[in-house]
């Protein structure tokens, strides 16, 4: 039994707010999108909403609330502006002081201020597994490919690394290869991290024929786990296998799979594993 009446769904770029709403529309779930401008994928101009531009916090807030909404999910993509460039509304700017400090601490300082204003407004804040628990990435291997011992020991080294770096809160993905750190995400976001990987040499990170590395994705440490987990896709096992990786690696409980049949799917045809790693692999 959901804990809200309606739901509404700020809406990102990307395809996982696209399986969001088709998925709370097959449930016949009641719910609310606030579009965000330039973001947004048109398919959902098709469910009641609006569309509003990255300031308009307050506006926002007013018109999810007037739809009736008690609890809203953020979901998709949205770069991190520059703060001198967005044009606030009344009640965004009361916030500007607040999200300047945050921006200068990191990303999930920057979230943690954007949740705690709908908080306060009188919205409950939940993950968007919580609407349809089918994102949410489950332990062990996924399809017909499994990490072998040297796979898991690049698992495990990567998570170290990742904990290491994501305490300054440094991107959520790395690839480590034979215990050899290749990349590690910073804002240009995983995709473009794995196209620089496929440029190095193969002999440090394996190729078509002879696959090696790992691509893992994990939360942040004490990051706000309601918004941003790491998120795969079908284009994301794509760039593992250009890049001659023999899998990929996400946290059991703390990433988000978009299209978990064609990303199984894919991963197969490719040659390549999908992982979901538990604190036990780690050990």
């Amino acid at each position: 039994m959901a804990a809200w009446n309606k739901l509404a769904i700020i809406a990102g770029g990307g395809e996982l707010p696209v399986l969001l709403a088709a998925h709370l529309a097959a449930q016949g779930a009641d719910f609310w999108i606030a579009r965000i401008a330039h973001y947004a994928d048109p398919a959902l101009d098709s469910y009641p909403g609006a569309t509003f531009n990255i300031g308009e916090m307050g506006g926002r807030i007013a018109a999810m609330k007037a739809a009736g909404c008690d609890a809203v999910a953020l979901i998709g993509i949205v770069r991190r502006p520059d703060l001198a460039q967005v044009k606030f509304d009344e009640y965004g700017l009361t916030l500007l002081p607040r999200l300047a400090d945050a921006a200068r601490q990191g990303d999930d300082a920057l979230l943690r201020v954007l949740v705690g204003s709908l908080e306060e407004a009188g919205l409950s804040v939940i993950g968007a597994e919580a609407a349809f628990e089918g994102l949410l990435a489950t332990a062990g291997a996924y399809g017909a490919h499994a990490p072998d011992e040297r796979a898991l020991r690049d698992i495990a080294k990567a998570a170290r690394v990742a904990d290491a770096l994501n305490a300054w809160d440094v991107g959520q993905a790395i690839v480590v290869c034979d215990g050899l750190v290749l990349a590690v995400e910073a804002q240009e976001g995983t995709d473009a991290m794995l196209a620089r990987t496929a440029m190095l040499a193969e002999e440090v990170r394996g190729s078509q024929a002879a696959r090696r590395g790992v691509l893992l994705k994990r939360p942040k440490p004490n990051q706000e786990r309601r918004v941003d987990l790491p998120t795969i896709g079908v284009r994301t096992i794509e760039g593992a296998a250009r890049a001659g990786l023999a899998g990929v690696a996400i946290e059991a409980g703390g990433a988000l799979i978009a299209r978990r049949e064609d990303v199984i799917a894919r991963a197969d045809a490719l040659g390549v594993f999908v992982y979901g790693f538990t604190a036990a692999d780690l050990a």
